[in-house]
């Protein structure tokens, strides 16, 4: 009898306790259904409609990873598509760039809260908008928190300071407008902390100085003010960046164990300390356009191991010794636009393929970059002379004035304080700001309406009246490429062949041949033609219409043709231009640039600028069109949306077929990257090319010897390493560590501005 009692016992208990296990689960996975509410079901969280099992094992991907422990989730990170920004943005709802008036973010966080063992939540780009309630210090778990590119206003919660567990914080690319918070010394464990490109005032927080683990501080293109402290007591700091900021004040003491030191964009003012000598792990340093004066101090130029050095545009004066000693390790130098005289060191001044230097600007007796006369660098000192002067009277003036004027003053003011102390103080009034939202659309401002630039181009077509995607007869076509002669074929890939044509009122057109399955659903094919049609950009190849016809020309064993409409393009593709030698036809590296970004914006409009994103493009460099201006034109981009129904009448009976997602095309498109690079690859040679040449991009000597000769005579070394840079990002074989687009294109553009720099000095130089 006591045998079966403890059976029946342990029978219960292990029931209650699967029972238990199933709910307590069951409640986390509702949560996680209802975050995905509140973010108005992004395409990111799409598979939860499929997936039929525990979420904890959804396969992590870049839009979205779900990690758990003991059946509840530890970490949640989900990249949205909202990547556009405007500048304007003042706390009002944007259509399609914003989550609707509908979300609440005091909601939303009371979801996520609910989520109480969450030790990483990532939320990107989701368009979450709204001041950060305080409420989320209740995810006192949290070890990394990271809600980048969204559009979260007001100040940064208090009870933040709370969370003790934080050793990781990114509020990136937000529009916090308040302080910098002066709590954060209470996150005693953190050591990433990344406020950039906010709207963030006042000064730079005391407190950071207090947090020893800190290693990476990054706040720069916000509005912080006023002086920077001394910083020694960061021994574990690695990186700092303080770029485009309003700091006013010297440069103070830095912790010896710097790597990275950006300052640039400032107001910086005085001499560079000595104390920067002593800076051994130094390895880029940038003080450009600031206020520094005096002669760079020598040492600079031979830290042992300082690779980049940016000391431009600053009033820095006087000469530099000769002979100077340059670090071998040092491949890049910019002291131009300042006021430096004398002749220019011979470790700066000698040509080598190892060192890049900028030195324009200033009065060095060297013929070579843009000097100014020496008189202008001579009236420079002097009126800097006389100015110190004027100064020191000015002081000396304004002392004795306050003080003449404090005297006869000081019995007033008593008078006054007096009167001031004997009344009592009715009432004072503390108001907290507060926004207000509008619910209205007509809240929305004019000019942030004016410049929705990436709003949808299809939801705006499809709003207005426009025609439909117009149906060519089969015959039509029959006749404007000859029957689908030879002659007219101009090549024939794996979707199909293509053909040039003309049709009957004189418009060259080309025709796409795409094969589809017996099984397909014609209407459906008809509304995603329609969808096709309407993606419309200025580095897209147009689509005018198309044609569904039974049993096409050289297609006998298929039942159903589509034959694809678009604009034709007549100057070639990029590849073919690619291996052009005639000198009036190469691609100079500015115009590989202009090309590369016009493409990587479309492929970005494709992604983000459409509802839902088109993926998987076929993206290569022949699939890349030059009108005759030579402006790029993406050509078979979104055959991903027919074909998409092919695939899975395809699959049918063969197991899952993976899809193509949108890490296929920054990975096709690094290899458009690394083409622009080095010059076509043999088809077939990729993965050999990636495994045996890919590391000589490391070294002077190994770029010299894979990098087209075109691009090593006409880019400028800042501009090439960046795009080799983010091509080696983009080609990664670790998926999580590629690029968004919207990085891709910044980058891109970024080395394009570098270069028409160079291109506007070499040109200036060669004039005068």
């Amino acid at each position: 009898m006591g045998s079966l009692q403890l059976y029946l016992i342990v029978s219960l208990s292990w029931a209650f306790f699967f029972l238990y296990t199933h709910q307590l689960q069951s409640s986390q996975t509702q949560i996680l259904l209802q975050i995905r509410k509140h973010l108005e079901y992004p395409s990111s969280l799409e598979v939860m409609n499929t997936f039929d099992g525990d979420l904890c094992n959804v396969s992590p991907s870049r839009e979205m990873t779900i990690a758990c422990q003991n059946n509840v989730v530890t970490e949640l990170r989900i990249m949205g598509d909202k990547f556009v920004k405007f500048r304007g943005f003042n706390g009002v709802p944007i259509p399609n760039q914003t989550l609707s008036e509908r979300f609440s973010i005091g909601s939303f966080v009371t979801t996520l809260s609910r989520l109480s063992s969450l030790r990483v939540l990532s939320l990107i780009s989701l368009g979450i908008w709204g001041p950060l309630p305080e409420k989320i210090h209740r995810l006192s778990s949290l070890e990394f928190l990271d809600l980048s590119s969204n559009f979260i206003f007001g100040q940064i919660p208090p009870k933040i300071s709370t969370m003790v567990q934080l050793y990781s914080m990114v509020l990136d690319g937000n529009y916090f407008n308040d302080t910098v918070p002066d709590w954060l010394d209470s996150l005693t464990n953190l050591t990433f902390l990344s406020l950039k490109r906010n709207r963030l005032t006042g000064q730079f927080p005391s407190s950071l100085c207090r947090i020893r683990t800190l290693a990476d501080v990054s706040l720069s293109h916000n509005e912080i003010s006023g002086e920077l402290p001394d910083l020694s007591a960061l021994t574990n700091l690695n990186v700092l960046d303080m770029r485009d900021n309003k700091l006013n004040s010297v440069l103070p003491v830095m912790p010896k164990g710097l790597v990275t030191l950006l300052l640039s964009k400032n107001a910086l003012s005085g001499e560079i300390p000595k104390h920067f000598g002593r800076m051994a792990q130094l390895q880029h340093l940038d003080l450009s356009s600031n206020q520094l004066t005096r002669s760079p101090p020598p040492f600079l130029f031979n830290l042992p191991n300082i690779t980049y050095l940016n000391l431009a545009s600053n009033k820095m004066s006087g000469s530099l010794p000769n002979p100077l000693r340059c670090s071998t390790k040092l491949g890049y130098v910019d002291i131009s636009d300042n006021k430096l005289t004398g002749a220019l060191p011979t470790c700066l001044g000698s040509s080598s393929d190892k060192r890049v230097v900028k030195f324009g600007g200033n009065c060095f007796s060297s013929d070579l970059q843009h000097q100014h006369e020496a008189s202008f660098c001579a009236e420079s000192l002097t009126e800097t002379g006389k100015s110190r002067r004027i100064e020191k009277l000015l002081i000396v003036a304004a002392f004795v004035s306050g003080a003449i004027i404090l005297i006869v003053l000081l019995p007033f003011g008593l008078i006054f304080l007096y009167r001031r102390l004997c009344k009592r103080t009715v009432q004072e009034l503390s108001v907290p700001p507060k926004v207000v939202q509008e619910n209205s659309p007509a809240a929305v401002p004019s000019e942030l309406l004016a410049s929705a630039r990436f709003i949808s181009q299809a939801m705006k077509l499809g709003a207005q009246t426009v025609p439909m995607c117009r149906s060519f007869s089969f015959q039509e076509l029959k006749d404007a490429t000859k029957d689908f002669d030879k002659s007219m074929l101009l090549g024939e890939g794996s979707i199909g062949k293509l053909y040039r044509g003309k049709l009957e009122n004189g418009t060259l057109v080309a025709v796409r041949c795409l094969p589809l399955s017996k099984k397909y659903s014609v209407q459906n094919l008809k509304v995603r033609l329609d969808v096709l049609s309407k993606l419309h950009h200025p580095h897209l190849v147009g689509l005018f219409g198309h044609c569904i016809e039974g049993d096409g020309h050289d297609y006998s064993t298929v039942k159903q043709v589509v034959l694809l409409v678009y604009e034709y393009v007549p100057t070639g593709n990029y590849r073919t231009l690619l291996t052009e030698t005639y000198p009036e036809k190469v691609l100079k590296w500015s115009d590989r640039l202009t090309i590369l970004i016009g493409v990587a914006k479309a492929i970005h409009f494709l992604h983000t600028g459409v509802i839902p994103g088109s993926f998987n493009n076929r993206l290569k460099t022949n699939n890349i069109l030059l009108d005759e201006h030579r402006i790029p034109k993406l050509s078979d981009y979104g055959t991903s949306i027919i074909t998409e129904e092919i695939e899975k009448h395809e699959a049918k009976g063969e197991g899952t077929k993976s899809r193509k997602n949108l890490e296929d095309d920054v990975y096709n498109f690094g290899y458009i990257l690394l083409e622009s690079l080095v010059g076509p690859i043999v088809t077939g040679r990729e993965e050999t090319f990636l495994l045996n040449d890919m590391a000589s991009f490391g070294s002077t000597d190994g770029r010299r010897r894979i990098v087209d000769p075109v691009v090593l005579t006409t880019c400028s070394q800042e501009s090439l390493s960046r795009v080799i840079s983010i091509t080696k990002k983009c080609i990664s074989t670790d998926v999580l560590s590629r690029p968004s687009f919207e990085d891709v294109l910044w980058n891109l553009q970024y080395a394009a501005q570098v270069q028409a720099s160079t291109d506007a000095e070499q040109k200036a130089d060669s004039i005068s």
